[in-house]
């Protein structure tokens, strides 16, 4: 598959929901949570279920820009022997059935450095991989990753949030492209939920400046909240409420089904929300 052919699945996804006047749900779950073969099930669940994109966090033992939620995620997933080799691995099964869900990486420059930039990239195109979210590598080092990624057809999605001002929101909207992806509240992933009318007025202004996608998320938890910020937003973004399904089950297959069983009323909430 060409670069060519990643970078565009992620336009076809963006242009075919806009042609049905709906946003996209973007499911967030850590790869090998709570462990391998597991977490593989729900990753091949997710696009049956309704995700429109996946985020799929690359664990790391310090994400400190998330909360608890997905904290324990990462350590459960890294408990359980999970890797930048594996995480890698199971986008490439993901391939083997659906070639036209887009999939992000989640996550923090250290695994990627520490793998090797160069390495990491080619084998992330090879495997299928649409984008990446690296929340600790702002656009002053976009030669380290956001360059060298562009340039193998991998979509580098940046974070902006209520304190981005006018003036840093250029840099913010330099070199990113597949979509941008709204922190709705300050603090860290999964904490309190977003007025809806202020996140509206924040994405508008945004809106103003560019034409890539605005995905909104943290603190979007029930097929409610979601529907509300469905309204108005080109996606909606869950991660720590689908997290906490794994976390919560008393197996790791209640736990899959959980997931999958909250995607879907997600799903249905932000496919019907501007009906």
């Amino acid at each position: 598959m060409t670069a060519n052919n990643i970078a565009s699945r992620m336009e076809r996804r963006f242009a075919a929901l806009q042609q049905e006047n709906r946003a996209a749900l973007v499911t967030f779950v850590t790869g090998g949570d709570p462990d391998y073969g597991n977490s593989l099930k729900t990753l091949l669940g997710l696009p049956g279920a309704g995700a429109d994109i996946i985020e799929l966090g690359m664990p790391f033992t310090d994400p400190m820009a998330d909360g608890a939620a997905i904290q324990l995620g990462s350590q459960r997933a890294l408990a359980g022997g999970q890797n930048m080799v594996k995480t890698l691995q199971m986008v490439r099964e993901l391939r083997k059935q659906d070639q036209d869900t887009p999939v992000v990486l989640m996550g923090y420059y250290n695994p990627v450095y520490r793998y090797g930039v160069e390495k990491f990239l080619q084998e992330a195109a090879e495997a299928g991989v649409d984008g990446l979210i690296v929340v600790d590598l702002p656009p002053e080092h976009d030669d380290e990753l956001c360059i060298p990624a562009r340039e193998v057809g991998i979509h580098f999605i940046r974070l902006a949030t209520p304190t981005t001002d006018a003036k840093r929101l250029p840099g913010v909207l330099n070199n990113t492209s597949g979509f941008l992806y709204y922190v709705s509240s300050t603090g860290v992933t999964g904490a309190a939920a977003p007025t809806p009318e202020k996140v509206q007025k924040e994405v508008e202004a945004i809106k103003a400046h560019t034409e890539i996608p605005v995905a909104v998320g943290f603190g979007i938890r029930t097929p409610e909240q979601a529907a509300r910020i469905a309204g108005f937003a080109d996606g909606v973004v869950v991660g720590s409420a689908l997290v906490d399904c794994i976390a919560q089950a008393e197996t790791p297959e209640a736990g899959t089904q959980a997931v999958l069983a909250l995607t879907r009323e997600l799903s249905t909430a932000v496919r019907t929300a501007r009906q």
